[in-house]
């Protein structure tokens, strides 16, 4: 996001952040409403214009959110809508972006408040490496003549009972309502997420062998040390890379593997 739409997204999170802080609010129930609205905007093109147009005061569009929404939704989503729209957006679509990252900050902050945050990171991590992994799982979920309903009772027989409820939410909203997004961009920027909630990055590390608790904490420390920021581990196994060990935090790779090394020898020698 650009210009007046970024701003209107901090002030947001402000606000989203000063709700859940509040221990009356619940807030996956929060979530949930949020994701409501979302697909509504995302649906009526017409009415999210409406609501960012620069041209209408913000009091006058705060108002039309609140008719809207009002008996459909909680006081706390119908407060937090409406201010929503009292801000200035660059473009109509930005809104949507935003009200979709706030459903999914709001579900993921009910899972730090359950002590189940690194849970779900976790989980949203090995769901995207099995993806990747099954070309036919990967087909039946991006599949675009099956309905969301049907995709969404596939990943709950695959995830029900098996990973933590935000995470079978966040998957279930994802696959179903992806927004011209790819399923592995969807994980990937719900991890990002995730990792924000405690300020930390995230690192995806790969190596042929597991990590031990001893090497996975000196890891840790050094990423911390090196970036400035605490690190969380998204941990998988290669074989492939033979030896050694692969990081990359965001675009920066970080490789020290052999398979690595024998491809950089074997570039110079045909070089």
């Amino acid at each position: 996001m650009n210009g007046a739409s970024r701003e209107a997204l901090s002030a947001a999170r402000e606000s989203l952040d000063a709700l859940t802080d509040n221990t009356s609010v619940d807030a996956g129930e929060l979530a949930g409403e949020l994701a409501a609205v979302t697909a509504l905007l995302d649906r009526e093109v017409s009415l999210r214009r409406v609501l960012t147009d620069p041209a209408q005061g913000g009091e006058a569009k705060a108002e039309l959110a609140k008719r809207l929404l009002s008996g459909q939704v909680g006081g706390a989503t119908v407060d937090l809508i409406a201010g929503m729209v009292r801000s200035r957006w660059s473009q109509s679509r930005d809104l949507v972006d935003a009200a979709e990252e706030l459903a999914n900050t709001a579900d993921l902050t009910a899972a730090q408040k359950a002590g189940a945050l690194d849970d779900v990171e976790d989980e949203l991590f090995r769901f995207g490496r099995i993806v990747s992994s099954s070309n036919e799982l990967r087909s039946a979920l991006t599949d675009k003549t099956a309905t969301a309903t049907a995709k969404g009772e596939l990943l709950r027989s695959l995830l029900g009972g098996k990973a933590d409820q935000v995470t079978e939410r966040l998957i279930v909203r994802l696959v179903t309502q992806p927004r011209g997004r790819s399923l592995e961009s969807g994980l990937e920027s719900l991890s990002k997420l995730a990792a924000a909630r405690r300020d930390r990055m995230v690192a995806v590390v790969t190596t042929a062998v597991p990590l031990s608790d001893g090497q996975k904490q000196r890891l840790g420390a050094v990423l911390a040390k090196l970036y400035g920021r605490q690190m969380h581990l998204n941990l998988d196994v290669d074989p492939a890379v033979l030896g050694g060990i692969s990081v990359r935090v965001g675009d920066e790779v970080i490789d020290g593997t052999i398979a690595e090394r024998l491809d950089e020898a074997t570039r110079r020698l045909a070089g």
